[in-house]
């Protein structure tokens, strides 16, 4: 499945922080620690420049505690970044976070009294929660779906620090489509914008290969499921979702699982390691390189028919 749901809202902010990047002292992007690289948006990748940036890996107490180290560990191997991982619920992490801004600055700059930074994030990451608490009252307006905040606004959270905020922001195309059902298995994604069948056959197959368990521990299997339909089926069995003639409903089981992975029902899981995405970026090079060179040999084949016609044409 690839995601393209990109409302004009995303497309004003992306021109904004375009704008506005090169004016601030540095970036804090605000990651799902689940998919630390998969909420990762390129287009701000692209255009920090050299500005020091902050990774926050969000909704950490969602997340497998030992891969969120080991995305720690990758993020902070990049220039100029340093990564943390912080969670809204139990607010760990986040005391820490304007100390660590000064700390980001160049040497140069570090003595100084005040500072601005953006902060960014895919839609629904929790950017807006993070806010409030920096700022000890209500600044930010929440919610349980994408795209709440819509503009961007300046917010001062004390000891100098001026955090200016930007919409939950995806990108135009999500060339990968692993990454594009992580996206909406977390919830960055509209709904309405997603085949559950697709994002659930994604989150039962990461399942199937690293949580086996859940099947007999969380769902009360009798023994574990053998495969992706074996697991639709008899869950839909357990749960009643059945239609004509006692056929499982598969958009139904669909919905209960995607539900129970976002309320971390299932447990701790992240949906991507560090060796999942490096070979995901490798596929992904052959495939466009691929796409490419066959886009070429068309674009040649059209040039080489129009060449023809005219000589015909010229006889």
């Amino acid at each position: 499945m690839q995601i393209q749901w990109f409302p004009g809202h995303m497309n004003k902010a992306r021109n904004e922080v375009k704008a506005i990047i090169p004016k601030v002292d540095l970036l804090i992007e605000v990651l799902d620690a689940r998919i630390p690289y998969s909420s990762e948006n390129p287009m701000i990748r692209q255009l920090r420049g050299a500005t020091p940036a902050l990774k926050l890996l969000a909704k950490s107490d969602l997340a497998n505690s030992k891969l969120t180290d080991q995305w720690l560990d990758w993020h902070n191997q990049r220039n100029g970044i340093q990564a943390k991982a912080v969670s809204t619920k139990n607010r760990s992490g986040i005391k820490e976070i304007p100390n660590t801004l000064f700390d980001l600055l160049p040497e140069e700059k570090r003595n100084r009294k005040s500072l601005l930074a953006m902060i960014a994030g895919v839609p629904n990451v929790g950017k807006s929660t993070l806010i409030n608490i920096l700022a000890g009252r209500t600044v930010a307006k929440t919610g349980n779906e994408p795209a709440v905040t819509k503009g961007q606004q300046k917010i001062v959270i004390g000891n100098g620090i001026t955090l200016l905020d930007t919409p939950g922001m995806l990108w135009p195309k999500v060339e990968n489509p692993k990454s594009g059902l992580r996206l909406a298995a977390v919830g960055s994604v509209k709904d309405t914008a997603m085949e559950y069948e697709d994002v659930a056959a994604f989150i039962v197959n990461h399942l199937l290969k690293h949580r086996p368990e859940v099947a007999t521990d969380f769902y009360q299997f009798d023994s574990p499921a053998l495969d992706m339909i074996d697991f639709f089926d008899r869950l839909g069995q357990k749960r009643g979702c059945l239609g004509k003639s006692g056929v499982v409903d598969y958009e139904r089981v669909s919905r209960i699982i995607v539900t129970d992975f976002r309320k971390a029902a299932l447990g701790k899981i992240t949906l991507e390691t560090p060796e999942e995405i490096q070979k995901e970026i490798a596929d992904l090079e052959i495939e466009l390189a691929r796409k490419s060179d066959q886009k070429e040999a068309k674009k040649a084949a059209r040039k080489a028919r129009f060449k023809a016609r005219n000589k015909n044409r010229n006889r």
